[in-house]
């Protein structure tokens, strides 16, 4: 609702003709695609069948006037009795009746059928549209991302293909023949009658678009209001049920129903305001066409008393304007319904204008990988330029070798991991794998041969199974099992009454903590990867959960060079080299032996997480059941002060 609300305050832009223009001009290449001949066919054919179709509905009011004349004046014989049979008086408005009634069959028909022809066509461009836009949102910069909603992206792509299919219904298939089949009415009604009557109608037409834009523009600002009220309303009431264990609490279910309530007033009113606002613009429209049609009549009529027309002339301007009617009732609608695909299918192409921050060179090879060694030389970033995070790093990760890096929070650990992955681009020197700079290879063939397990494991709203299988879509079964296996996570699938067929919920909130990281490892594990980044793998557990993850790590590393960031150092006790990061530059070096021995920052940050560490523990042996024989929620007194 709120992509509702945000769309009537876009669509109080005016809509100018270049806008118009602009967007069907952007549109025409999926219109008219020059791969796709059969689509072009549709397109040629569908046009000749709206010209027909109007043409047809133009002409039906003739048949309907020389009927009328037919039996106002029926032949009769010699006797004064009426002629019935073949070329007899009844014979001929009887013809006509009959076509009257094949005209409207194959207005209708022809219309349809124009419709059912270019629905495949735009229908193609919609979905060509879409898979564009969503291919391009892939396509660009991690940092592009992070600045935007998510959410909000989602919703131009999906406000842009409604917005095609509004241009292509509405446009196209409404608006273009609505405005053909007034020009054949006035070349009728010139031709017919004289340019008196084509004046009237046309002043009564303009008068009549002129008042339904006005009213239409006034009613979408009090949409815009509505909408705003009800997507107030909404995410109240979303926000109270997400909420609901904090609502009872506190107790405080008659404030949240008042809040609801008051939103929920707001839009009651607008709500008001609109259907008061529909029944003006009804009101006025029948005004305005009525008086025209009225005045057009009497001039007709008079021409029939004065016998320069017949009966069927006065029922032919009767009957065209009526027809004409029928698509300037729909014109408030179509109005509000083009002018918000306009701005909807703008937004999209503004999206698809902006350009890729990471692009593969022209030449680009693919990444060869022979041994896995990782390079960083002289490695200088920012995100801004104003605000450096690493100033001058070099180091290099040995092939099948495991080298950690950790520091504290803000050092620019998680950073060396993006731009091994290559989501931004260094601002100084070089990142290389087996002596090949990763902004000369491919990006495709880049991440093929890193494996990440990271901090904040987010999965799929999927299967286990589906989840395990991201690591190679292809992997069989068998694999999936072995390297769920391999993670430590294949028996509690198996414990599971769905097996590896279990939903995992939105972000896998069904699993814990723990379970979501053997799920990442064990894809991991299944793209096999020659290259392995764990970047704060385990922070987010507590500890017993680290060491049981941990195992699982150190067998997936085995073997592999190995990058590890962490937070908690006793995760990279093991790695052949530790390099302590501070303030975007490397300040110490070394094994964990030799960093404790040096009594630097390592050192510090390692005293202070056994101490916290051990604090951790003691908290866990005194934690039981009481007297009583009911589980303690909190530690004792005694036991708070044994641990500080």
């Amino acid at each position: 609702m709120a992509a509702v609300a945000d769309g009537a305050a876009k669509a109080e832009t005016p809509v100018k003709p270049e806008t118009t223009l602009r967007a069907l001009v952007n549109l025409w290449p999926y219109m008219w695609p020059a791969d796709r001949p059969d689509l072009k066919w549709r397109v040629v054919i569908a046009l000749v069948i709206l010209v027909a179709a109007k043409v047809i509905t133009v002409l039906i009011p003739y048949t309907y006037k020389w009927a009328t004349d037919a039996l106002v004046t029926p032949a009769t014989s010699a006797d004064g009795t009426l002629t019935v049979g073949v070329g007899g008086a009844l014979f001929v408005p009887i013809m006509l009746i009959v076509a009257y009634g094949v005209g409207r069959i194959l207005m209708n028909v022809f219309n349809n059928l124009r419709d059912a022809l270019f629905a495949k066509v735009g229908q193609h461009a919609v979905r060509q549209l879409a898979y564009r836009s969503f291919v391009h949102m892939h396509g660009l910069s991690l940092r592009y991302h992070l600045q935007r909603r998510t959410g909000g992206l989602s919703r131009v792509i999906e406000r842009g293909v409604t917005g095609i299919e509004t241009i292509v219904r509405f446009t196209i298939l409404n608006s273009i023949p609505t405005l053909i089949e007034f020009l054949l009415a006035a070349a009728v009604i010139a031709w017919q009658f004289d340019w008196t009557y084509l004046a009237v109608i046309a002043v009564t037409v303009v008068l009549y678009v002129w008042f339904t834009v006005k009213v239409s523009d006034w009613r979408i600002k009090i949409r815009r209001t509505m909408n705003e009220s009800d997507q107030d309303a909404h995410s109240k009431a979303i926000d109270s049920l997400l909420n609901f264990e904090t609502v009872k609490y506190f107790g405080n279910e008659k404030m949240e129903a008042a809040r609801y309530d008051r939103a929920m007033a707001r839009y009651e009113q607008a709500a008001i305001r609109i259907w008061t606002s529909i029944a003006w613009l009804n009101i006025g429209q029948a005004v305005i066409f009525t008086i025209g049609m009225t005045i057009v009549m009497a001039m007709s009529g008079a021409a029939v008393l004065r016998g320069e027309q017949t009966i069927g002339d006065f029922v032919l301007i009767n009957a065209l304007l009526m027809q004409l009617s029928i698509p300037l009732n729909f014109i408030g609608f179509v109005y509000r319904e083009i002018k918000q695909g306009l701005v909807d299918i703008e937004a999209m192409f503004a999206l698809l204008d902006v350009a890729p921050e990471i692009v593969d060179k022209p030449d680009a090879k693919t990444l060869v990988v022979r041994g896995g060694t990782v390079r960083f030389d002289n490695v200088v970033f920012a995100y801004e330029a104003a605000r450096p995070i690493l100033k001058g790093i070099s180091f290099e990760v040995p092939a099948g070798k495991t080298i950690a890096i950790v520091g504290p929070s803000g050092a620019g650990k998680s950073t060396i991991s993006r731009l091994l992955f290559r989501f931004y681009e260094v601002t100084g020197g070089s990142i290389s794998i087996d002596g090949q700079d990763i902004r000369d290879v491919t990006q495709e063939s880049l991440r093929a041969v890193i494996g990440m397990v990271p901090q904040d494991t987010v999965l799929f709203n999927d299967t286990i199974a589906y989840n395990v299988r991201y690591g190679r879509i292809e992997a069989s079964d068998g694999d999936v099992r072995a390297a769920a296996e391999t993670a430590q996570i294949g028996d509690f699938i198996a414990s599971l009454p769905a097996g590896y067929d279990t939903e995992v919920g939105e972000r896998g909130l069904k699993l814990s903590g723990g379970e979501k990281q053997r799920v990442a490892i064990a894809r991991t594990v299944l793209k096999s990867p020659p290259i392995l980044v764990l970047d704060e793998a385990t922070s987010a557990l507590d500890s017993h959960t680290e060491r049981e993850i941990q195992s699982a790590l150190d067998r997936v590393s085995k073997d592999r060079t190995t990058l590890i960031i962490a937070h908690r150092l006793s995760t990279v006790i093991h790695a052949e080299e530790i390099i302590v990061l501070d303030q975007g530059v490397i300040v110490e070096r070394g094994t964990h032996g030799d960093l404790l021995a040096s009594d630097g920052l390592y050192a510090s940050m390692w005293n202070r997480q056994r101490v916290a560490a051990e604090a951790e523990e003691i908290l866990r042996e005194v934690e039981g059941t009481d007297d009583e024989g009911f589980v303690r929620r909190g530690p004792t007194a005694e036991a708070r002060e044994a641990a500080e």
